[in-house]
């Protein structure tokens, strides 16, 4: 099964219904809920849907509790003799997310619900404008941060696997072999699950679309964006660099870090090196 495209209105170089494709692609029975934003908006103009999976559209912050009652009703619906096994998933934005709705998906995490979790992390509300979210990188210019955003980005992997749940990982488009094998793990492991995939975004980032896939090697490289997992509480590495690169080189290739400053561009660094050094003692 695959999203029909004459049914898809996203912006030129917008990834996130690849990755959409990827999880249907991986399971045989799949229901999702959708929570409001981009992908939602573009994939289901009325009165026709590009998706040809059973589909909730959630507001923007309870697609968890949502994706939790529909994962409820199944069990009951199992007690009384279905046999279909059903995948349940989440597909949502870092606004929906990170910010939003995470009350919801800490709830449905700690409540122990099975069903993955999907964010589509582009680092701002890209439905409504590209306004800050707790996602934006530290200096990056947003429609309500025009100058740059003052503060670090919420680190919501950590905050997924402080919850003891089975499955965390972090991935992006830059290696989809990685991706596929983490939204596999992610859809057969037994309870909660989360995948966070850095999802660029041309408009937003400020990047022409034939960068996309220099820019996410970047991510990759300069470990700005580190692909990972936790599995049970055992951390893995999925991607080490053959030479670390320094962080200035991602941002300089985006339009949406044109106010940074080069004492921001330091902190930046020094976090992403404090934070691969955990990562690496975690392993």
């Amino acid at each position: 099964m695959t999203l029909k495209h004459e049914n898809l209105n996203t912006c030129t170089g917008c990834v996130a219904p690849l990755v959409a494709k990827l999880v249907i692609d991986s399971a045989e029975h799949v229901v999702a809920s959708i929570a409001t934003g981009c992908l939602e908006v573009a994939s289901t103009k009325y009165p026709n849907t590009a998706w040809p999976i059973p589909t909730i559209h959630s507001a923007f912050g309870n697609s968890a509790a949502t994706i939790s009652g529909m994962e409820i009703a199944y069990n009951v619906l199992k007690k009384k003799g279905m046999k279909e096994d059903v995948k349940f998933v989440v597909f949502a934005g870092d606004g929906g997310t990170y910010d939003i709705g995470l009350q919801a998906l800490s709830g449905a995490l700690e409540r122990g619900h099975n069903f993955v979790y999907v964010v589509l992390d582009n680092g701002g509300y890209m439905n409504t404008g590209g306004q800050r979210s707790s996602a934006s990188p530290l200096g990056s210019s947003t429609s309500t941060t025009p100058a740059g955003k003052t503060r670090f980005r919420k680190d919501l992997t950590k905050i997924a696997a402080a919850h003891n749940i089975p499955y965390v990982a972090q991935a992006s488009t830059f290696d989809l072999e990685d991706l596929k094998m983490k939204l596999k793990k992610a859809l057969e492991v037994k309870g909660p699950a989360l995948v966070n995939v850095l999802t660029a975004c041309p408009r937003f980032w400020r990047v022409e679309p034939i960068n996309l896939r220099k820019v996410v090697q970047l991510a990759a490289d300069t470990c700005f964006w580190s692909s990972f997992e936790i599995e049970n509480g055992k951390t893995k590495i999925n991607y080490v660099p053959e030479t670390k690169v320094p962080v200035e080189e991602f941002v300089k290739i985006q339009g949406r870090f044109k106010n940074i400053s080069k004492e921001q561009i330091q902190m930046l660094q020094d976090k992403i090196d404090a934070d691969w050094a955990w990562l690496n003692k975690e392993q």
